[in-house]
């Protein structure tokens, strides 16, 4: 029968034959999730390649390529009270998917549980789960695995209700560390996230990338993200280390050019957290300075 409390979403953008891999194995789960491909406007035909593969799997062919919130579009079309998100190079380990479901059952507050990482090939430990384990955000002691201050939407199972009701991921930010603002209004409108080793995701990152556009919206959703949230202090800290550490070369500096041209949105729906939330982010600044998994490099 599977487990009926845990729907899956995998966006993708012109990666066919990955995107046939990862359904067809979150249709193999135990837990027969109901699955929903959300295909950013691709152009090789994977919506029509995976709707005819699983007809059982749900397909959503957007029109254009809306990043992360093609996510909000696939939560929005289950009726599961939790839902599990997987990139098209990602997949979930049997069983992980109840026993995410398990643990969000006996924790009410809690919004977002984070796997624990297997970089493929090898099933080796993927650099950010020594700083998801060993995370120092403060957290309540009834959390049932360390307190995080973001999270990593394609290794993590949401509670859809908290998901959606914080509005999800931002049309603006695209596709880029969208998580982090997320998380810091879950947190802001009293949502615990966390990190539990219990579960698992296999991560083979995919070749079709563009390693540099990357790099470049990611720092820019950094920069947007610092100053739509934190103090003015915290924020001038956060961008003062980026200046020192990214790669001095033309993708930055459009990076940079990106930010600042966001700068009137970004200053008229600017909310400082509270100071709770705040402290939280805080505790995070110098484990951000000292990662070797967050580097801006491409």
């Amino acid at each position: 029968m599977g487990d009926r409390r845990v729907g899956a979403v995998v966006i993708t953008w012109n990666r066919r034959e990955e995107a046939l891999e990862s359904v067809g194995r979150l249709l193999a789960l135990p837990e027969r999730p109901h699955v929903v491909l959300v295909d950013n406007g691709s152009t090789d035909g994977t919506a029509r390649a995976v709707a005819a593969a699983y007809p059982e799997a749900e397909v959503v062919a957007l029109r254009e390529n809306l990043g992360a919130v093609g996510r909000n579009v696939g939560a929005e079309r289950l009726s599961t009270p939790y839902v599990a998100f997987a990139d098209d190079d990602t997949w979930w380990e049997p069983g992980s998917l109840s026993r995410a479901a398990d643990v969000l059952d006996a924790h009410p507050r809690l919004a977002v549980i984070t796997a624990r990482i297997l970089a493929e090939p090898g099933a080796r430990e993927d650099p950010i789960v020594a700083e998801l384990r060993d995370s120092p955000v403060p957290g309540p002691a009834w959390l049932p695995g360390p307190a995080l201050g973001s999270f990593l939407a394609g290794a993590s199972v949401l509670r859809r209700e908290a998901f959606l009701g914080c509005g999800g991921f931002s049309r603006r930010l695209w596709l880029g560390g969208e998580e982090e603002l997320l998380a810091v209004d879950l947190a802001t409108a009293g949502w615990e996230l966390c990190y539990l080793e219990e579960l698992t995701v296999h991560h083979r990152a995919s070749r079709n990338r563009d390693a540099h556009h990357r790099r470049r919206v990611g720092i820019r959703n950094t920069l947007w993200f610092t100053w739509l949230r934190r103090p003015v202090r915290a924020a001038l800290r956060r961008t003062a280390h980026l200046a020192r550490t990214v790669p001095r070369d033309r993708v930055s500096a459009l990076a940079a050019l990106d930010a600042l041209r966001g700068l009137p949105w970004v200053l008229a729906e600017r909310r400082r957290v509270p100071p709770r939330v705040e402290a939280r982010l805080a505790s995070l600044e110098a484990a951000q300075a000292a990662s070797k998994a967050r580097r801006y490099v491409s």
